[in-house]
């Protein structure tokens, strides 16, 4: 199958090095900089202190418009969307115009529900819920740094059926990238257990303007992070979502194998001045707490910190 991955940031760009190196048909949607350099010089992926470099397809979006439009085979069988949330309005109409009706879109975001969101818009494709378990960031143009060696692709029907070909075609081609593959039969269960470690993660570290280091330790950093997905935890049993496991235990033994140095994307777009996730990894769980009637005291706390620091 074609692969299609817009939005060769951190999460993007580790799914293509890793697509690419298995020999996977993979195009690159990116922009500026980061597009030079991946035509000319390729991905270069790090981690463990090795290294390596492929070569790749890349177009900005209306490059690979056209190329679609004088090729019809060009258009995808499957689209990874890793984006950021406040991007996700604008990629809709490219979407729509690069895609076949097979074609199944998979939102690779660190936004809760975001699939659901962009079934609505895409109404005449298969839009997956789907979430992602890595820790990497684009360091420089081309250049993809990973903090450790977890990475899972979560991605499931609102449907819970497992019988779609292509889902199952994909899984097969994420065990050939050596991605761990998670084709969910509770999609909705397993992307909110994946936003119960990245939205306190985020949280966390903007609050105390620290990375895995301080909270990989006991102390304040620690304590916070754990309250963070203890309230998560309440969340998901008001929504009707249960779980087996303790949320806060998966989650420490995620954070515990991290890199020292790693942070969130949330914290180095806000450190940069960039705009950031923040409404939706933090802002919106207030917004459920008192949908759901929950107190959530933590997330009420750093939320008005956030937005008495003018942050949006």
């Amino acid at each position: 199958m074609k692969y299609l991955v817009i939005g060769v940031g951190g999460t993007g760009g580790a799914i293509a090095a890793y697509f690419t190196k298995a020999g996977i048909d993979t195009t690159l949607i990116a922009r500026g900089d980061n597009l030079a350099a991946l035509r000319e010089n390729g991905i270069t992926l790090s981690l463990d202190g090795s290294e390596y470099t492929n070569a790749v397809k890349a177009f900005d979006m209306n490059g690979f418009e056209n190329a679609v439009k004088s090729d019809a085979t060009l258009s995808p069988d499957v689209i990874f969307v890793c984006v950021k949330g406040y991007s996700i309005t604008d990629t809709i109409p490219f979407i729509k115009s690069v895609s076949k009706p097979e074609t199944v879109v998979i939102p690779i975001l660190n936004i809760y529900g975001t699939g659901r969101h962009m079934q609505k818009e895409l109404p005449s494709l298969t839009v997956t819920d789907g979430c992602i378990y890595v820790s990497s960031s684009l360091v420089s143009p081309g250049k993809i740094h990973m903090y450790g060696s977890i990475f899972r692709i979560v991605y499931g029907l609102p449907s819970h059926k497992k019988d779609d070909s292509r889902l199952i075609k994909i899984e097969s081609d994420l065990k050939l990238a050596n991605i761990t593959p998670v084709f969910s039969d509770n999609v909705e269960k397993d992307t909110l257990q994946k936003f119960s470690y990245v939205s306190p993660m985020a949280g966390c570290g903007l609050y105390f303007g620290a990375n895995a280091a301080e909270m990989q330790k006991p102390g304040a950093e620690r304590e916070l992070f754990s309250e963070l997905i203890s309230e998560i935890e309440t969340l998901a049993a008001a929504m009707g979502i249960k779980y087996e496991k303790s949320l806060v235990k998966i989650n420490l033994d995620i954070l515990d194998a991290l890199s020292p140095d790693a942070s969130t994307s949330m914290q180095r777009d806000i450190a940069a001045g960039k705009q950031s996730e923040i409404d939706g990894l933090i802002y919106e769980v207030v917004r459920l707490a008192d949908k759901y009637g929950l107190s959530l005291p933590a997330y009420r706390k750093i939320s008005e910190k956030f937005r008495l620091d003018g942050l949006k």
